[in-house]
């Protein structure tokens, strides 16, 4: 039994968060003089691309079901949709520094919800990260307001884009069992078909082939990619750890549009940092572990045998991980665990 549950999710995350915290300030970069909705639409479509090609064959991964197609809309409207709108809105409205900082409220966003909808467990030290990390949003938007002009108002549609995102990794979760290739490749789809609707509706400038390919490839690495990354860390522990991991993106943009030659940084600024980052460094320190029961089970998933919870026979025995309908039998026992799709149990 893997003394270390979280150490996968947590890797996958991470790699997650650094594509989508390097992506912040390229896109910046790259929409300028671009609307919202071509800038959006573009990025999908360098995600669905990505998605296509990274499917896997319904021996390795669980396919999309037709039941799935209303949460993939839904998912599309919010993450393809809404998110990267106000994202690339808010970017032309405040700094590079700023806006990725105040990504960081994703994880609060989606932890809360993970908690509502999933009963995902959360003790005082999760609670108290959750915190701190309001406590630096609203360091960083008081900042930005302070300046002038419409910082404060490119800020708060930034902190609509991180609402937009949690809802979405929340709607997320259920699919974390599906292909996750085939899950960003129908999201991006959806997301990218919308936006580009609204961007010829408004009368948004036609992008050059330049800041298109541009955004095609940033599209593809820091949302695609990404997507698929975390999706996969989903599975493995849960929604609200993977936000809280996927927390470090802001700090991983904010370090990227300074390099870029951002020098918005201020004391404000810096200080809501600080809250934010210490509110995910307290959340990942939580160890949770006890004595628990499985309920008998059937599904379909990928998995091995390898891992203490899939103990059914094969003749012979696939070699790596596999996928197909099958199913656990009642199981007692104690072990360090997430929340993951065999421990959705109830805590007192």
């Amino acid at each position: 039994m893997n003394t270390l549950p979280a150490v996968r999710g947590g890797l996958l995350a991470l790699l997650a968060a650094t594509l989508f915290g390097v992506s912040t300030p390229f896109v910046q970069r790259a929409g300028t003089g671009l609307g919202p909705f071509s800038t959006a639409a573009l990025l999908y479509a360098g995600a669905a691309v990505i998605g296509a090609l990274l499917r896997q064959p319904v021996e390795r991964e669980a396919a999309v079901r037709r039941s799935d197609l209303g949460r993939l809309a839904l998912m599309a409207l919010f993450g393809a949709g809404i998110g990267p709108v106000a994202l690339a809105w808010g970017l032309q409205h405040t700094s590079g520094t700023s806006a990725s900082l105040m990504l960081a409220l994703e994880a609060l966003f989606t932890a809360v919800l993970a908690r509502l909808l999933y009963r995902e467990v959360m003790d005082r030290r999760v609670w108290t990260a959750m915190l701190l990390l309001l406590a630096g949003g609203v360091a960083l938007v008081l900042d930005r307001g302070l300046t002038g002009g419409m910082q404060g108002l490119g800020l708060l549609a930034v902190l609509g884009a991180t609402a937009a995102w949690g809802v979405d990794n929340t709607l997320s979760r259920p699919l974390a069992e599906r292909d996750p290739g085939q899950v960003v490749f129908g999201k991006s789809l959806l997301g990218a078909t919308i936006t580009t609707l609204l961007a010829i509706a408004s009368g948004e400038p036609v992008p050059g082939w330049g800041a298109a390919l541009g955004l095609l490839a940033i599209g593809a690495s820091g949302y695609g990619l990404s997507l698929r990354l975390y999706l996969l860390a989903q599975r493995a522990f849960g929604a609200a750890r993977t936000g809280s991991v996927f927390a470090f993106a802001p700090f991983i943009g904010a370090l990227g549009a300074i390099a870029l030659g951002d020098r918005s940084l201020s004391a404000g600024m810096a200080f809501g940092g600080v809250l934010m980052l210490a509110g995910v460094v307290l959340h990942l320190a939580e160890s949770h572990g006890h004595e628990h029961a499985h309920d008998e089970l059937e599904h379909e998933h990928a998995h091995s045998h390898d891992d203490g919870h899939h103990m059914h026979t094969h003749d012979p025995v696939p070699a790596g991980p596999h996928s197909h309908p099958h199913r656990h039998e009642p199981l007692q026992h104690s072990h360090p665990h997430v929340p993951d799709a065999h421990h959705t149990h109830e805590h007192p």
